[in-house]
């Protein structure tokens, strides 16, 4: 089954500076072929339901690697059963929307 995910995954024990946690979890996505996106507050990623879920344990076990004590990371999951959908796909239909606006 497919998925879009929406994650955040947040160190706790580590200070104020997340951006080498956040460095290193995009490098484990890149190295996993997925399709992702970084935003300002986590990170969009489709895939393979097990593949999905597989990159984000990842991205857990890099972090503790670090050193990282303890995570918290919430995921928000979307799939469909009447048609496969990609993130871009998404993105681009609302985009339209909003150009038909503005005309």
């Amino acid at each position: 089954m497919n998925v879009i995910a929406q994650f955040t995954l947040i160190p706790i024990g580590t200070g104020t500076s997340l951006s080498g946690y956040v460095a290193a979890c995009e490098r484990v996505l890149a190295a996993t072929g997925l399709t992702y996106e970084m935003h300002a507050n986590g990170t969009n990623l489709e895939g393979e339901w097990e593949a999905v879920m597989d990159a984000i344990r990842r991205c857990h076990e890099t972090l503790h690697g670090m050193g990282v004590p303890r995570i918290s990371t919430s995921v928000t999951l979307g799939t469909r059963t009447d048609r496969p959908q990609r993130m871009a796909e998404k993105l681009a239909s609302v985009r339209a929307k909003l150009a038909d606006e503005n005309g």
